[in-house]
């Protein structure tokens, strides 16, 4: 590298770090030989690449309910999804942006004796909120909260595959499975479970929202806001890039629209597809398409007549066009699905087979071999489902 290229370099990262101004930046470049056109296309390209900390974020969710707790047992929608994997929470593992598994509080993940044994090795140096030093013991009496048997957590039959679970020293936890799993780093990914510093006398402290993520919780009101303070002590230097965040639970998508395009938030989830066309001509604001886990169903209680019959349940699927549903009601922004909530982008992802198409002979052939040709169902929706979910019952009835 010149010398030329290392003051260039130099130059850009003080860019990024907001302590050389444009016009510096400029001088330095013209100077150095660079045509104008050059550099300002370096400077702007460079004021966009490089982060830098500081500042307030504030974001507004489309779920969220006063009934919500800081328990992880019993989480249950995306509001908590967020404050657990972006906010405050730690897991041992994360998922990269490939949808692959990857280090998070264990800086290694083994499998051994035909992956029925699974080897977290901890990053050390990392510690929770309140200043305790993590250990294998928390990861231990975390899980356990999960799987005992007095146990609500909602995760608690994803951990069923778990046998037993050892700390092995201070930084080691051993996972004896009750047969071999290639993926079963994957469920230690699941929102339910950050890890939780361990009472003394048992069990986990979740009351304060204590974990190791890259804020520290200051403020809860259920069904209202969370907010917190950066970390100071995160073990990660290329996160926790704001000094403060706040998740706003905004469940109307009308008025979660107008407090993106009023700036009482910076970012919003969920929104109406119908509204997509609008934001991205609106001033100051960008819209991400990017592939995600959610899907859309029409659930039927299989325990209740008449979805009591495979042949009533087959009817209703052959009789419904998704194509038709993601075309005019999601606007194209997603894609049919076959009765199976694991979405392409998943790893491991399978295509279910039959694959149903919109067959409404087939449908009637079906409903008439069992005797209920003139069959009629209620079909209860609200837009609280998902923005569009009106629409959707309505294109179905057709």
């Amino acid at each position: 590298m010149t010398e030329f290229e290392m003051k260039l370099k130099a130059a850009r990262k003080a860019v990024g770090l907001g302590k050389m101004s444009r016009r510096d930046f400029m001088q330095f470049a013209l100077a150095s030989g660079m045509t104008l056109a050059a550099a300002n296309t370096m400077f702007a390209s460079t004021a966009r690449a490089e982060a830098k900390k500081g500042g307030s974020f504030r974001m507004a969710s489309g779920h969220g309910a006063t009934t919500d707790s800081l328990d992880p047992a019993l989480w249950t929608n995306n509001f908590q999804v967020v404050a657990s994997q972006s906010l405050f929470g730690a897991n041992l593992v994360q998922i990269d942006r490939k949808n692959r598994y990857a280090p998070n509080l264990a800086e290694s993940i083994e499998p051994a004796d035909g992956a029925t044994k699974w080897i977290f090795k901890l990053r050390k140096g990392v510690t929770f909120h309140n200043g305790k030093s993590l250990t294998a013991a928390d990861v231990v009496e975390t899980y356990n909260y999960h799987r005992g048997e007095s146990s609500k957590s909602a995760v608690k039959s994803a951990l069923s595959v778990v046998k037993d679970i050892q700390a092995d020293g201070p930084d080691t936890v051993i996972f004896t499975l009750n047969s071999g799993s290639a993926d079963f780093p994957y469920v230690t990914s699941d929102y339910h479970l950050p890890i939780y510093p361990a009472k003394d006398g048992g069990g986990i402290e979740w009351e304060k929202g204590v974990s190791a993520g890259p804020y520290v919780l200051e403020n809860y009101e259920p069904g209202v806001s969370i907010s917190g303070k950066r970390n100071p002590n995160y073990f990660k230097e290329d996160a926790a890039w704001f000094d403060d965040v706040e998740q706003l639970a905004i469940v109307d998508v009308a008025a979660r629209t107008n407090a993106l395009l009023s700036g009482e938030v910076q970012f919003i989830n969920r929104a109406n597809v119908k509204t997509i066309d609008m934001l991205k001509q609106a001033p100051g604001i960008e819209v991400n398409n990017v592939t995600g886990f959610g899907h859309y169903v029409a659930p039927m209680d299989v325990r209740q007549p008449p979805f009591d019959k495979v042949e009533v349940r087959q009817a209703l699927k052959w009789a419904i066009d998704r194509k038709a549903l993601v075309e005019t009601v999601l606007q194209g922004y997603g894609t049919p699905g076959n009765d199976d909530p694991i979405a392409p982008a998943i790893p491991y992802a399978i295509q279910p087979e039959p694959i149903y198409s919109y067959d409404p002979d087939k449908a009637k052939a079906l409903l008439k071999k069992i005797g209920m040709e003139n069959l009629k169902v209620d079909l209860s929706t609200s837009e609280a489902a998902f923005a569009g979910a009106v629409d959707a019952a309505l294109l179905m009835q057709s």
